[in-house]
């Protein structure tokens, strides 16, 4: 019986439907606290931003071009202050220096002198701090309330729309894929708070992009011993016609089924995560493989084993050893494996993320594009119309995380028809968006493959070509590789081997 009142209690104590629709209304932001504290509705230290322009017009040349590095308009809560700080940071872009009389008359000429305060306030800037010693302690304040402002934005806004988003039971699958897109979204927003805070992209000058480029060319003029601007991929003609693997790229490499694509992409991160001098971490989405079966072939191709030799067991002594040896190496790699299925370009995003935030992978590859999902697959036109929503996610995915994406997608059987097989950028399979979005285009054949008898099969083992037939920064070209195919590795054609 008292089970009984209990649940009785507490079905009158639930909340009725309109108070339900009312607890669902969540605010913008928490109320002002009193009347005279009208900052307080949002997380805000007025003294602070106060205290930073202070600094800044203190000691104009060191603070203002730190606080260009550090801060960003968005900083200061206060529209004044924002509108005081934007004109400070383009007068110094502008003339190299500020003083209090020209950034006054700069706000009178803009018509926000009296928006900001009057010249009373402005000047009263100058006796906020007594010295600018606490600069980075004053800006760290601004940041902090910033993110915070940030969180509480971004989560009021996942909680309006979590509510927003309801699927019918008519339509569980249509609900369903809404549900992934609003998650998918929650990450980025939640993630880009991060970004907002620390990359300090967003409204950045000229002046600041130009100098990022001054200092990479100067980076490699005093390196000098590759030229490379981008991760080296290990290959030698690759990386002279890419001058490296680039940053917010997406490179396309595609072929017919066997031609050894994924060979080709595992010895590009084999190189980048192992060989290399400063090892890099890397990121492989395997649609089509499982991790256990790319571990393979990394051994093989790492101890030059036949892999033939070591999945039928018959291995000597030595090549065991051999195996061993390199074991040790391979799994200290900072390489990571995600052999999901069918994923979607969302899940696959997300998991980008959080690698990428959690161990700072420099490179990720994806085999194969086909082989990806959309989440609304079932509601698209054809798969044209999916296959451009993945392309276009991958790119955007690149260019968000600041980082190369090797993307293997397969060939339509055009080249088979075609006398040696030579590949065209317009047999990518299924859709010209893949064409469309990436910055690189490499479509590699291997010779024997298109042979005719077994006199030109044997004469033409082991050779292979990487097509390059779009590059969006650079030439395009032929590159010789060769393959060594009961090891499953591509390597760097002799210099000459392919001449006549």
């Amino acid at each position: 019986m008292a089970t009984e009142t209990a649940q009785t209690s507490d079905y009158q104590n639930a909340p009725s439907s309109k108070q339900a629709d009312s607890l669902r209304a969540f605010p913008k932001s928490p109320p002002a606290r009193g009347p005279d504290d009208v900052y307080n509705s949002l997380p805000v230290s007025e003294t602070a931003e106060k205290a930073v322009l202070s600094c800044m017009l203190k000691s104009q040349r060191e603070k203002i071009s730190d606080a260009q590095e550090i801060l960003n308009p968005e900083f200061f809560y206060i529209p004044a202050h924002r509108k005081i700080y934007e004109t400070l940071s383009s007068l110094f872009d502008e003339f190299g220096k500020v003083d209090l009389i020209t950034l006054t008359e700069e706000l009178e000429r803009k018509k926000l002198l009296e928006e900001v305060g009057g010249r009373a306030d402005v000047a009263a800037l100058l006796d906020e701090v007594p010295t600018t010693s606490f600069f980075d302690h004053y800006s760290s304040i601004l940041k902090d309330k910033f993110i915070l402002r940030k969180i509480i934005e971004t989560c009021t806004n996942c909680v309006q729309d979590a509510y927003g988003t309801t699927g019918s039971r008519k339509d569980d699958d249509k609900a369903g894929a809404t549900v992934t897109e609003l998650l998918d979204t929650i990450e980025k927003n939640v993630l880009a708070i991060r970004d907002a805070a620390n990359k300090e992209k967003g409204n950045r000058t000229i002046r600041a992009h130009v100098l990022n480029v001054i200092e990479s060319i100067a980076d490699m003029h005093n390196n000098g011993s590759n030229g490379l601007t981008g991760i080296s991929s290990g290959l030698r003609d690759l990386d002279k016609i890419t001058n490296g693997l680039q940053r917010s790229e997406m490179m396309v490499i595609a072929a017919r089924p066997s031609m050894g694509k994924t060979s080709l992409v595992m010895n590009i991160l084999e190189n980048i995560t192992m060989e290399a001098k400063d090892p890099q971490p890397a990121a492989f989405f395997s649609l089509e493989m499982s991790a256990e079966q790319i571990v393979q072939r990394l051994l093989c191709s790492r101890a030059r084993i036949d892999m033939q030799k070591l999945r039928s067991g018959f291995l000597t002594k030595p090549e065991l050893r051999q195996l061993m040896g390199v074991a040790n190496g391979i799994g200290e790699a900072p390489l990571y494996i995600d052999d999901t299925p069918a994923l979607t370009i969302m899940e696959l995003r997300a998991k980008a993320r959080r690698l990428h935030d959690e161990h700072g992978i420099k490179i990720i590859a994806i085999d194969y594009l086909q082989l990806c999902k959309s989440p609304g697959a079932g509601r698209q036109e054809s798969r044209q119309v999916e296959i451009a929503e993945i392309s276009s996610g991958i790119k955007a995915l690149a260019k968000e995380l600041d980082i190369p994406i090797i993307v293997l997608a397969q060939l339509n059987r055009a080249p088979d028809a075609r006398g040696g097989g030579k590949p065209k950028l317009s047999d990518l399979r299924e859709s010209g968006a893949i064409e469309q979005d990436a910055d690189f285009v490499g479509l590699l054949v291997r010779e024997e493959y298109y042979a005719e008898d077994e006199d030109e099969r044997q004469s033409s083992a082991g050779r292979a070509v990487l097509h390059v037939a779009k590059q969006r920064n650079g030439p395009t070209g032929e590159i010789p590789l060769t393959f060594r195919k009961e090891m499953m590795r591509f390597e760097d054609a002799a210099e000459g081997e392919y001449d006549g």
